[in-house]
């Protein structure tokens, strides 16, 4: 049986290193300076034969509940409610300060198992800090280093003892679940855009709850946090990114690792909503965001959010010219007018993705496709180069996710792109491979009369 752990504490003390080191992978940000972590993330960790869900969470800060900080708070407190057991860290080398001694009260009174640690206890300079932890009445501090992994057999020990029902192994349980789990796995979509243009509540809305911090300020979101999703006996995780700027524009070190991370999330995700905000669409940021997702293969959805402020009926007619205008090489690709504030919308978006991941992984027969080639080359043959035709004389689906087709041809380095841009909108409307990236390989067939060389 599995069971959720949350990592507590106030900023900087090292409970993204933790949640790294646990799930195996760099998934949350880690820097320097205090308060970097503001939604909670979770992940699949592993210690030794346990394996169970963990998550980490934004450093306690004593503030105003509608304040940023008192909102990260707020996502705190609720990691808190749905954990089996709470991991409350402080930092070994700085001691207990006053926010440990407060907040450890907020731990002991939720009525969860707690598990003390005391972070940075590598070397000397962390003996005094563990021992002053004994005060928080929490029981036994365990000394670890999140960084260097030491002391992690500790823990392992603790959290049998703290939920001994749950990590009782069961020997029976494992396989049959996991093959299960391969076949039906959710559809992975990520949602990019400018900064502020409703990103993390658009997903709120979708979830039917405030899973992510959300507020007037722009760059909130800072982790790419992935969330799971049902509908319609479909399954999606849906992967919230921080916001992508200019690159120019990007001064900051932690904005520079948050876009790095967002376009991480892109690179894992089958179907992308590129978010505009309906009262600046088709910025010179939103085509780059788009091109970018569409260079990388991966399916595209347009999001036209905030569209109830939108009132002048010419407006909403004129986006689907736009968007063939600006993304000629996803001609058709999906618009969907939304409200992430209001939900209008969501409906129909979660059918264009599912749709549009449809077409992603579609493939087609060989004989249709040398069908289509022969009338479209007759139709309209290959421009002549240097005074010599170039013969194109089949065609086949190398792979799906996005479509690709090898083209053997005479000639591959004479064949214009524009032809390529011919083939590849027939390929559009003969099999309705609308909206998504169409890639070619072209390859010389061997010419058997060539003179065999020694």
């Amino acid at each position: 049986m599995s069971f959720t752990l949350a990592i507590v504490g106030r900023p900087n003390v090292g409970k993204s290193t933790l949640f790294n080191r646990l799930v195996g992978k760099k998934l949350a940000l880690v820097d320097d300076r205090p308060g970097v972590t503001r939604d909670r993330r979770e992940g699949d960790a592993r210690l030794g034969d346990l394996s169970f869900r963990i998550v980490d969470t934004a450093g306690l800060e004593e503030a105003d509940a509608a304040s940023l900080e008192g909102r990260m708070r707020g996502q705190t407190e609720a990691a808190i409610g749905d954990a089996d057991a709470i991991l409350f860290m402080i930092d070994a080398r700085i001691g207990l300060t006053p926010t440990d001694r407060a907040f450890a009260g907020l731990v002991r009174r939720s009525g969860k198992p707690v598990i003390l640690v005391a972070n940075k206890s590598e070397g000397r300079g962390g003996e005094a800090g563990t021992m002053e932890a004994y005060a928080l009445g929490l029981g036994t501090p365990l000394p670890i280093s999140s960084e260097h992994g030491e002391g992690l057999s500790e823990l392992y020990d603790a959290l049998r003892e703290a939920l001994p029902e749950q990590t009782r192994q069961r020997p029976d349980e494992d396989e049959d679940e996991d093959e299960d789990d391969k076949e039906d796995r959710p559809i992975k979509v990520a949602v990019l855009g400018r900064p502020n243009a409703g990103k993390s509540t658009l997903i709120n809305r979708l979830l039917g709850e405030d899973r992510l911090l959300t507020g007037p300020e722009a760059g909130i979101t800072r982790d790419s946090i992935s969330v799971e999703l049902e509908w319609r006996d479909k399954r999606f995780e849906f992967y919230d990114t921080a916001g992508l700027r200019r690159r120019a524009r990007i001064e900051d070190k932690l904005e520079k690792l948050s876009a790095a991370d967002g376009l991480r999330a892109m690179k894992f995700a089958e179907v992308v909503i590129v978010l505009m905000d309906a009262e600046r669409p088709f910025e010179e940021q939103d085509l780059r965001i788009a091109d970018l997702v569409v260079r990388e293969g991966r399916a595209l959805v347009l999001g036209y959010n905030k569209s109830d402020l939108i009132t002048d009926p010419h407006v909403l007619g004129k986006l689907r010219e736009e968007a063939d205008h600006w993304l000629p090489q996803v001609r058709g690709v999906p618009i969907v007018h939304l409200s992430g504030l209001t939900g209008r919308g969501l409906g129909k978006l979660l059918e264009a993705v599912v749709e549009t991941h449809r077409v992603w992984n579609t493939r087609i027969p060989t004989n249709p496709l040398n069908r289509f080639l022969e009338e479209a080359t007759d139709s309209h043959p290959p421009p002549a180069v240097s005074g010599r035709r170039v013969k194109i004389r089949y065609m086949t689906q190398h792979k799906a996710r996005p479509p690709t087709f090898v083209i053997f041809c005479s000639r591959p380095e004479a064949i214009p792109e524009s032809y390529l841009r011919y083939l590849a909108n027939g390929l559009r409307d003969t099999f309705g491979l609308i909206g998504v990236p169409i890639r070619f390989t072209l390859r010389e067939k061997d010419n058997p009369y060539d003179k065999k060389r020694d």
